[in-house]
């Protein structure tokens, strides 16, 4: 189970991570570490939570006036099973947790080009799974135009493949209301038009009309740029219009999809006017740039993801799922009602606190992994009170001190179990030369830790990293 408050983890851990006798053999260990505390001690293990076998409506502790599990961009494609499988075991386990649905919502990207033998397989999957109480709603995402059609025969195959009314309706279930919007073509950035957002005015006042205490819940596929994390994604055209119609309406939840970042994050929902939330993935993971990672790291097509949210007379309760380690990540969003901006928790500036190291933390050099041009270091990961997001690494030329390089990498937050310790490596550095590592701790929120980890270590000779 992951806990992005804390950074603990799993008791299974022990199992993958090297033990303190090995990481001291294979490092140089760096002055400000405590030989004698234990890895268990120095890594705040917990055992793992019964949670990830428990019902939604057991979790909560009193049954929800609604539920219902948002997903998105699932991508199934043509040629390959493999989102396919995920979209089923996706459908599979949010069955078992959430027994009683009354809605299922997917924001956009069904598929991955919309062509017809994919909404055949998405169909197939769903209606075999799908329960029968739950209203079925989803909107259209770039990908589902991208099949050569002009984009009203692509929103024509879209709504004759899935049974949808429309690209946009309004929906009331049990009282509450789901205004869903379509993109209007398959420009990545998205396409919202001004009737389209004039269109979704009107049904916010009809909602807001029927009962203004109650969350307005609004889907869209692509993100509203400058909202949640990963909303650089999002729109420009019409982006001011359709940001100042929600505006209006403080109750809004909008839900957007598309830029495949994680729900691991606490960026995924933003608070300003109204709420905004970040749907993640069935497909793979898409992160940040600048981190030496790379956008889609190592592994990215691991990541399957899931929201379910719980309506309360009272409060709105948005539980994050990670379907591909069939457990919850972090702690569950609420939202109490009716909508206060002024009581907003969400919002940019809600963590000032930085990341620490804790007193036996190391960060050391693997020397096995060590080159004439790179050296490989391992540190015990940092803790925060949301998430360690980033590390940025420094080295400094031992003897001038001189920055000779400096990267940004993930802290891998998003893998399931985190590695800790984590390992980078620097490349790039002069052979037979001693240098001086720090690394920084970042959270989410770019706030950096106050004392970094220091130690020094020397890339080998040309002689000794290419021997004869």
């Amino acid at each position: 189970m992951k806990d992005n408050r804390t950074g603990q983890r799993d008791g299974n851990i022990f199992k993958k991570e090297m033990d303190r006798r090995a990481f001291l053999q294979k490092t140089t260990l760096a002055a400000s570490a405590t030989i004698g505390l234990s890895l268990a001690n120095s890594l705040n293990l917990i055992t793992a939570s019964a949670a990830s076998s428990a019902s939604i409506m057991n979790s909560a502790g009193k049954k929800p006036d609604l539920v219902f599990p948002v997903i998105s961009d699932i991508h199934i494609h043509n040629s390959s099973t493999k989102t396919l499988e995920k979209f089923i075991n996706t459908l599979e386990q949010l069955n078992m947790i959430v027994p009683k649905q009354d809605a299922f919502l997917v924001v956009g990207d069904l598929t991955d080009y919309g062509y017809a033998s994919e909404f055949d397989k998405f169909m197939s999957a769903y209606n075999t799974h799908k329960q029968p109480g739950a209203v079925s709603m989803f909107a259209i995402g770039n990908h589902d135009y991208w099949n050569g059609l002009s984009a009203a025969d692509a929103q024509k195959r879209f709504l004759a493949k899935t049974g949808m009314e429309s690209i946009r309706y309004h929906k009331v279930i049990k009282g509450y209301h789901f205004i869903i919007l379509g993109t209007e073509d398959g420009l990545t950035e998205g396409t919202f038009s001004a009737e389209q957002i004039n269109w979704l005015g009107e049904q916010l006042k009809i909602a807001h009309e029927d009962d203004w205490k109650k969350p307005i819940f609004v889907f869209h596929h692509q993100p509203i740029k400058g909202t949640v994390y990963g909303s650089e994604w999002g729109f420009n055209q019409n982006r001011d219009l359709f940001y100042n119609t929600l505006k209006e309406y403080p109750q809004v939840i909008s839900f957007s999809g598309h830029t495949h970042y994680p729900l691991d994050d606490p960026r995924i929902i933003h608070q300003k006017d109204f709420t905004s939330i970040g749907t993640s993935t069935g497909a793979y993971l898409w992160l940040d740039a600048g981190r030496i990672q790379g956008e889609v790291p190592e592994g990215a097509d691991v990541l399957n993801q899931a929201l379910i949210v719980e309506v309360h007379n009272n409060k709105v309760l948005i539980r994050r799922r990670d379907i591909h380690h069939n457990d919850w990540t972090g702690e569950p969003f609420e939202i109490n009602y009716p909508a206060n901006k002024r009581k907003f928790s969400y919002t940019e500036d809600r963590d000032n606190k930085a990341p620490f190291f804790t007193k036996d933390a190391m960060l050391s050099i693997n020397h096995e992994m060590t080159t004439a041009t790179g050296m490989a270091i391992m540190f015990t990961q940092a803790k925060d009170d949301l998430l360690v997001h980033d590390y940025k690494v420094v080295a400094r030329h031992a003897n001038s001190e001189e920055v000779v390089k400096e990267f940004l990498a993930f802290s891998e937050f998003y893998k399931d179990p985190v590695p800790n310790p984590l390992t980078l490596t620097i490349e790039g550095l002069q052979a037979n030369t001693a240098y001086q590592i720090e690394v920084h701790a970042l959270d989410a929120y770019g706030n950096v830790c106050k004392k970094p980890l220091r130690a020094l270590g020397k890339t080998k000779t040309m002689a000794a990293a290419n021997p004869v």
